[in-house]
């Protein structure tokens, strides 16, 4: 059964304004299919012996730190590479639809 149609391809790639080609259609939901296939061998792992995390303070508790990569500053790209990403602008500035009435 396959659970990533082309069509739901389309709709992920038409949200994120993505232009895809049929290829790449094709090639992204038969990646995305053994990607969830992968997933759904989770489901046959026995966790009855791990007791659930709900929030990472409980973590803190039970002394297990969370790996945190080292936050190293670095340049950005520039304010004209980045605008140019946009379906629309204004100067130098995102252009984005009204979100409230």
């Amino acid at each position: 059964m396959q659970k990533i149609t082309k069509e739901k391809v389309k709709h992920i790639a038409y949200l994120s304004r993505l232009a895809l080609t049929e290829e790449e259609i094709e090639k992204y939901s038969k990646q995305l299919e053994l990607i969830l296939e992968y997933m759904d061998k989770l489901n046959f792992i026995d966790t009855s012996s791990v007791s659930p995390v709900s929030n990472i303070l409980k973590l803190y508790r039970m002394n297990i730190r969370p790996y945190y990569r080292e936050d190293i500053p670095q340049d950005s790209k520039c304010q004209k590479e980045i605008l140019e990403n946009s379906p629309c602008r204004v100067n130098n500035f995102f252009k984005v639809e009204k979100v409230i009435e």
